[in-house]
């Protein structure tokens, strides 16, 4: 695969992207791309070519442009990219109706509805549940002295968590656990195991919004789940349908379950090749003080996020990023990675430092499209962090870091596998 450079960039070779040996520290590309090339025209493993935005101020702008729609029929498809972007299968699936598709007035109308069934006190209700996930996973493997944290931890919690939230019984949580674990192993390889998987998961959620709607009471339960939420706001006038219904809940899981299996990942090893930033870490939540966990959580969010790159953006007519101009058409992604490393923005940008204040990163996104699932992520990563790091305080890597595999995948970041070794608890 090759990249066209920016017509700006030096006579030095732009780094070769989306290679195994980049997914594994991409970092250094970025910074090179951040000061020869900031918007770069790149052709992605699908074949299709977009233009990477990768400094701080271009990306902030990008994300709340709204010259950039995210409904792929904005893209000019040439034959050998068609169908290669976004969630591979949806298309087939009729699960396109969601926030990651849609522009203004539909996203705003849908946007509102799964507000009102997503709120902050919801969230805060949620966290004894979070907190039993998180212990009793903890509980499977705190004996063994061992353990694989992505397959074992942080794979797990955000999935049952989410389905909980959804309101999936618990019979058929596993099968939401098979469905992810699916698209997670393929999501940057083959796409005929992930589009399965979200056909099997749309018509499962088909089938169960048909039932809650059959069962809803007809007085709202204040401690009802979100599939009963958004079908009760679209039976009161607000024209959500069966369809945008299913396509809301599915992209509330898809979206909600592998960014914080990355950001538990990714937060755990940081913290273990960072053992100065861990030891602070843990003598504070020792000392019964949180105000470290949740700057830390965000400070990893920002130095190796679980989102790579934000999902696909269509200029909807010609314009100009960081002095580059874009086509009609032309696909955009904007380099959450590189942006949140730009020493522009952030002092030090590759340090790693949990108290760090000034932290507006973009790990969530900017502008309409900003990271409804926030409030969640960060309960779960906090929760699992503060947890792991109190139970087993000696917490180490089981493996060199150069053993350690990265998914290959174009908008994830996260790691295969995290195994790691710790004092069995007694």
């Amino acid at each position: 695969m090759t990249d066209q450079p920016h017509p700006a960039a030096t006579a030095r070779t732009a780094p070769e992207l989306f290679t195994w040996e980049f997914a594994t520290d991409p970092y250094p590309a970025y910074a090179w791309l951040r000061e020869h090339a900031p918007v770069h025209r790149a052709t992605l493993p699908s074949g299709v070519e977009a233009w990477l935005v990768t400094r701080y101020a271009d990306a902030r702008q990008t994300l709340a442009d709204p010259r950039l729609s995210k409904n792929p029929a904005h893209h000019d498809e040439p034959a050998h990219a068609r169908g290669k972007t976004g969630i591979p299968g949806e298309r087939k699936a009729e699960l396109m109706t969601h926030l990651l598709n849609i522009d203004p007035p539909d996203h705003t109308r849908l946007r509102r509805l799964v507000s009102k069934a997503f709120t902050p006190r919801r969230v805060a209700e949620f966290t004894p549940r979070v907190q039993e996930l998180t212990d009793g996973l903890i509980d499977g493997f705190a004996d063994k002295g061992e353990a694989d944290l992505i397959h074992d931890f942080a794979f797990p919690l955000p999935i049952y968590a989410i389905c909980d939230l959804l309101g999936v019984p618990r019979e058929d949580q596993d099968d939401f656990r098979d469905w992810a674990g699916m698209m997670i192993r393929h999501g940057g390889g083959p796409r005929g195991g992930v589009a399965r998987s979200v056909k099997k998961m749309r018509g499962y959620l088909a089938e169960l919004i048909h039932r809650k709607r059959e069962a809803l009471p007809a007085e709202p339960d204040p401690g009802e789940d979100l599939i009963s939420g958004l079908i009760r706001a679209s039976d009161h006038g607000e024209h959500l349908t069966e369809n945008e219904a299913a396509a809301m809940a599915f992209i509330l899981l898809f979206a909600g379950f592998e960014t914080t299996v990355n950001l538990i990942g990714n937060g755990v090893y940081a913290l273990l090749t960072h053992p100065e930033q861990r030891a602070r870490l843990r003598d504070s939540l020792a000392a019964g003080e949180r105000g470290l966990l949740e700057t830390g959580v965000e400070e990893l969010l920002r130095y190796d996020g679980p989102v790579e790159l934000a999902t696909w953006r269509f200029a909807t007519e010609p314009l100009v990023v960081g002095g580059q101009h874009i086509a009609a058409g032309d696909p955009v992604l904007v380099v959450l990675a590189a942006a949140d490393r730009d020493p522009e923005r952030f002092a030090d940008p590759d340090t790693l430092d949990l108290s760090r204040r000034d932290n507006q990163h973009l790990g969530y996104g900017h502008g309409i499209h900003y990271c409804l699932g926030a409030p969640l992520a960060r309960l779960e990563g906090q929760t699992a962090l503060a947890t792991l790091l109190t139970r087993l305080p000696d917490l180490r890597l089981a493996a060199d870091e150069g053993e350690l595999r990265w998914r290959g995948g174009l908008i994830m970041r996260g790691l295969r596998a995290l195994p790691v070794a710790f004092t069995p608890e007694a």
